[in-house]
């Protein structure tokens, strides 16, 4: 038993520093398709354990198995396969587009690309998403133009956001696509709220609430929990796990609760842990969770446990703070690989194909690419005219903000 005597407070380690050898043994695997599949309308109390283990379809053999499987046709599968790779190039010419000096800032989404693209085809048309900056797989899922994301990027002249908006902070209302906030946080309670606000109008439509395993450290987020328990509000609540803060590991925003999944259980909201590089995992649980919200069987909280092998940012060097091989060493894998092994598998896809479609999507990007740079970049080219800092702030333009513009000749 412990003396009593100074106290002493402690802060949370990571298990390796910069230098060291990478080391997930901490992260439990189960064997794939071992986890069961509840009723949708289970009883939160009654599936505790899915907050602590992992929901997982694809094995080591690129089969799919266990109860999860089977919510994707081939023909479904081959398009998330495509909407990942294409979002993996667009991340990698847009990276490129910044160090040239052509936007000031962007975030890449290497190692992700299965969570943000399988949830988009588990919603339907109307459904809002309250996303982070790390989510643009709902838009190039969704069907969202390259082109458009392009000139946010580069807040040029076409820019549907007129430059008011920090680069890859996108907003697509009709695709479903909230506007981001570089708050962070704040977008947890904004959805609960809109999903109350469905429920409140007899509507049809569902959210879905978007958060990183560091932002759940933030006040917005139990509060989020407060209301969508409270009020059965139908919202998916998804946290990304992808390992890191902007330089700081998760222990310090998940504290000694074991998993960030288990933060639902303390409001009666069923939890759910599922492998975030696995395709198929990922669309069945968002499925799973998406029936409940639509039947008024209340919010699902979910955690995605994944890994951000790029850095945070442009702004960013991972090596500071982590292993440069760490993830090389993450069990849980590269999505498109996973994926693209599992379609082999199935006899719907070959290497040859996979090699043939990743020439098809760099063409249609550099297209796209071009097409929007003719609008202009950060640097040259059009601008978004400074009249457009004054429309379509307020419905109704107050008087001041009308005497600004006079003021500024616009």
């Amino acid at each position: 038993m412990a003396e009593a005597g100074r106290l002493s407070l402690h802060v949370p380690e990571p298990e390796v520093r910069p230098g060291d050898t990478p080391d997930f043994s901490h992260v439990p695997i189960p064997r794939a398709g071992s986890v069961e599949r509840p009723a949708v309308d289970v009883d939160a109390r009654d599936i505790r354990d899915l907050a602590y283990s992992i929901i997982r379809v694809l094995n080591r053999n690129g089969e799919a198995v266990g109860p999860w499987a089977g919510t994707l046709t081939d023909d479904e599968l081959l398009a998330g396969l495509r909407y990942m790779m294409t979002l993996r190039t667009f991340d990698a010419r847009m990276q490129m587009a910044q160090r040239q000096g052509k936007t000031s800032f962007y975030m890449q989404h290497m190692g992700e690309e299965a969570v943000s693209c399988a949830f988009r085809q588990a919603l339907e048309d109307g459904d809002m998403n309250f996303p982070t900056y790390r989510q643009a797989g709902l838009l190039i899922a969704g069907g969202y133009p390259m082109v458009e994301m392009m000139n946010q990027i580069y807040s040029n002249e076409a820019d549907p956001l007129k430059g008011r908006q920090l680069p890859i902070m996108y907003s697509a209302k009709d695709h479903g696509f909230f506007s981001i906030s570089g708050n962070l946080g704040t977008q947890f309670i904004q959805a609960v709220g809109w999903a109350m606000a469905s429920a409140i109008k007899n509507d049809t439509k569902i959210a879905a609430a978007w958060i990183g395993d560091g932002s759940t450290a933030e006040s917005d987020f139990h509060a989020a929990l407060v209301f969508a328990s409270t009020y059965r509000a139908p919202v998916v609540l998804n946290i990304v796990n992808n390992q890191w803060a902007i330089s700081t590991f998760q222990g310090i925003a998940r504290g000694g609760s074991g998993t960030f999944a288990a933060r639902g259980l303390g409001f009666g909201i069923p939890a759910l842990r599922v492998d975030g590089n696995d395709y198929l995992a990922v669309h069945a649980v968002a499925k799973w969770a998406a029936e409940r919200a639509r039947r008024n069987l209340g919010p699902t909280l979910i955690e995605y446990v994944t890994y951000r092998v790029g850095a945070h940012s442009t702004s960013d060097d991972p090596s500071a703070y982590r292993p440069k091989t760490e993830s090389d060493a993450w069990p849980l894998g590269d999505p498109v690989i996973r994926l693209k092994n599992h379609l082999i598998v199935r006899g719907v896809w070959s290497d040859e194909r996979q090699k043939q479609t990743e020439a098809e999507i760099l063409d249609t990007v550099i297209a796209a690419q071009k097409e929007a740079e003719q609008h202009g970049t950060l640097h040259s080219g059009g601008k978004p005219s400074t009249r457009d800092m004054f429309e379509g702030v307020y419905e109704q333009m107050p008087p001041h903000l009308r005497r600004q513009r006079q003021q500024a000749g616009v």
